[in-house]
């Protein structure tokens, strides 16, 4: 694959970083602006980057997943506080259903785990969480139909909350009524499941790529300003060496996930699936660990609530659970290649 983007992904990622930069949360006490969140919302909206993998008449989509991976990035840098991938991995779904897009803006609903999407059984629903929840009506879900399944919705009533304040996720119960999506033309197979699963996680590893290089852009100024004997502490080699191992681990992180956004599409299911747990159980523990650095640069206003360092990495432990964590990405690769997985990983 040529990793290179196209003048058409190169705008693309422009534009998303000029909506960002303008809109997103500039401080802790952004978060929660509500008059911000709006405008943030509608030029998402007018966007129509949630509406990147609607299907077309050709039955294919209108993007690959490499374009909508480079809105997640963006989002993920600039700690945006609008929903975008349980939007468009529900968009993605309603095309494998060959439903029409909604009305209004929906997520999907994961498991308590957060490792697979929801199954409903007779019609009841499970426990579950619905990602990405703000502004999102309802979430969709799986119902049996004999070895397939169809879409279903549950509608959404309760505010969202979460460890992601830039994401909060709504948490079903018992009584939420699962009802069927409608002009659903087709059941979907394991095979639907498994490349869809694949684009939730090279978007996962995307939004992660983007969370790691805010916590690296946030280090690297305050490492610039921050004055030690005299001096900034970022000339000290030790600050140096942790900023530029998070650089590269950030860089990294944006290759494999790269491979496993084009590979959503262009390999087949299994292989695919492989690519982006691959990048997953890469990406998880990079991310953490480079939020973790940034932390650390900034000493002790770095465990302060009005650090915006703590936001990055909050952003990044939920990302980091999304379809599975980097151990059971990493036990996926590993069973896929024959090899032996271990019980820490299992």
């Amino acid at each position: 694959m040529d990793v290179r983007l196209s003048p058409e992904q190169q705008a693309l990622r422009d534009s998303a970083a000029q909506i960002v930069d303008r809109l997103g949360p500039k401080a802790v006490g952004q978060i929660g602006d509500l008059e911000r969140m709006a405008k943030l919302d509608a030029a998402v909206a007018e966007s129509g980057w949630r509406e990147l993998r609607t299907g077309t008449e050709g039955g294919g989509c209108l993007a690959t997943g490499v374009e909508p991976a480079i809105v997640a990035e963006e989002l993920g840098r600039g700690l945006a506080d609008v929903s975008f991938l349980g939007p468009t991995l529900a968009t993605d779904l309603r095309r494998l259903a060959g439903a029409e897009a909604g009305d209004t803006v929906e997520t999907v609903a994961l498991d308590t785990a957060l490792s697979s999407l929801a199954r409903a059984v007779n019609g009841e629903s499970p426990p579950a969480v619905a990602i990405d929840a703000q502004g999102s009506a309802r979430a969709l879900l799986l119902v049996p139909d004999g070895e397939r399944h169809r879409v279903a919705q549950v509608e959404l009533h309760t505010a969202p909350t979460g460890l992601d304040l830039t994401r909060p996720s709504v948490i079903l119960d018992s009584s939420s009524v699962v009802t069927p999506v409608g002009a659903a033309h087709r059941s979907i197979t394991a095979d639907d499941v498994t490349r869809w699963t694949a684009l939730g996680l090279a978007l996962t590893c995307a939004d992660l790529v983007g969370t790691m290089r805010g916590a690296v852009e946030l280090a690297s100024a305050y490492a610039s300003e921050r004055r030690q004997y005299g001096v900034a502490i970022a000339s000290f080699q030790a600050v140096q060496h942790m900023l530029a191992d998070a650089f590269v681990a950030m860089e990294g992180s944006r290759s494999v996930t790269l491979h496993a956004a084009w590979a959503a599409d262009a390999l087949p299911a299994g292989e695919a699936l492989t690519a982006a747990a691959m990048a997953k159980a890469y990406c998880a523990r990079a991310a953490i660990n480079v939020c973790e650095t940034a932390i650390q640069v900034h000493g002790g206003i770095g465990n302060t609530w009005e650090c915006l360092a703590h936001i990055y990495l909050r952003r990044s432990l939920l990302s980091s659970d999304l379809l599975g964590n980097a151990s059971a990405s990493l036990s996926h690769v590993l069973v896929h290649h024959g090899l032996e997985v271990a019980d820490g990983l299992r």
